[in-house]
């Protein structure tokens, strides 16, 4: 997966891999001192053109946060922000100069989409941003082979998502605005940097003598705990700009064994199947153990567990009093 290294932001103490961003991934191979999540799917519709502000779409006017975040996700961030100092550490350890280099390496090698740029991918975000309340960051597609997207936001300037060309390929449009939904999720939530702060948490923990390193490893079974239920809250944010359940999911199956060739053979009822008949293996104590074993130390859940995620979150009390409440300001509006 492709990402740009920060070889003097990386902490050797850390095992195992951590990052500064969220996003779709099918495995578990993220660094902490990089930018990198991967979106890996198919589809066969690599030309975008749409309008901003769709007739179908519902627009969540003053969206918080909280409005859509995994009860998970909002308690360890809750956790976070209760540390006190930890807000000046980060800045101080991963502020202004990993930002910089990120920043100049979009810019050397990367196109800047814009309305005059590839102006149908610059719909996409910017209707995936407004429909979720949040400014649209700078969106830049990447030459590579590897079907990838990520985000930055450590602080100070302006956010940038960028998505490789080989991901532009693969997914229809619906798709991809779906992918660029989750990390505006991300960016709504402020994950970037909290991620950041919990991996100080763990480098901290590191240096204490004796049980450092039983703290710290305890540590890290949280962190991953929480990036996985944060993967879950931008999914969810991802369903809000879709607003059709199956195009969320067709993502996730597309990540667990898709390709352009078989793209209109899959099948999203299939797939939930195949989620359920996962829950019913692991149900028992052999199958808990082997399950908690395979996704203890994943930053991002197993796709058919994120799909089942989903399908419940879509047909949930919560999700259709959001919609509602949505529809009804925008017909106010209107009017």
């Amino acid at each position: 997966m492709a990402s740009v290294s920060l070889p003097s932001l990386c902490f050797s103490h850390i095992q195992k891999p951590k990052s500064l961003s969220f996003g779709f991934l099918a495995s578990d191979s993220l660094r902490f001192g990089s930018s990198s999540f991967g979106f890996k799917t198919s589809g066969k519709n690599s030309r975008i053109r749409v309008s901003v502000c769709r007739a179908a779409s519902v627009v969540f006017h003053d969206l918080d946060a909280d409005d859509f975040r995994h009860p998970l996700d909002k308690q360890n961030t809750l956790i976070l922000r209760a540390i006190p100092g930890l807000n000046e550490l980060g800045k101080a350890l991963l502020g202004t100069v990993a930002e910089q280099v990120m920043v100049l390496e979009n810019i050397g090698t990367s196109v800047l989409v814009s309305e005059n740029q590839l102006s149908g991918l610059h719909e996409l975000m910017v209707e995936a941003a407004q429909i979720l309340s949040i400014e649209a960051p700078d969106l830049y597609v990447r030459q590579s082979p590897v079907p990838n997207a990520y985000t930055l936001a450590i602080g100070g300037k302006r956010p940038f998502v960028v998505v490789h060309t080989s991901l532009v390929e693969l997914l229809t449009k619906k798709e991809l605005q779906a992918v660029l939904a989750h990390e505006l999720g991300h960016l709504k939530c402020d994950h970037g940097v909290w991620l950041t702060y919990a991996n100080i948490l763990t480098l901290g923990a590191y240096s204490v003598p004796g049980l450092g390193g039983l703290i710290a490893q305890s540590l890290e079974e949280q962190l991953f705990r929480w990036l996985r239920a944060a993967e879950l809250t931008c999914d969810r944010a991802a369903l809000l700009v879709a607003q059709d359940p199956k195009v969320v999911i067709s993502v996730l199956m597309k990540l667990a064994g898709g390709c352009p060739s078989m793209a209109d053979q899959l099948n999203v009822d299939a797939f939930l199947e195949q989620a359920r008949s996962y829950d019913k293996a692991s149900s028992s104590p052999v199958g808990w153990y082997i399950r908690n074993a395979q996704t203890r130390q994943l930053s991002h859940p197993l796709p058919v567990l994120r799909a089942r995620e989903i399908d419940e979150w879509s047909r949930s009390q919560y999700y259709r009093s959001l919609l509602k409440r949505a529809m009804q300001v925008n017909s106010v509006q209107n009017v």
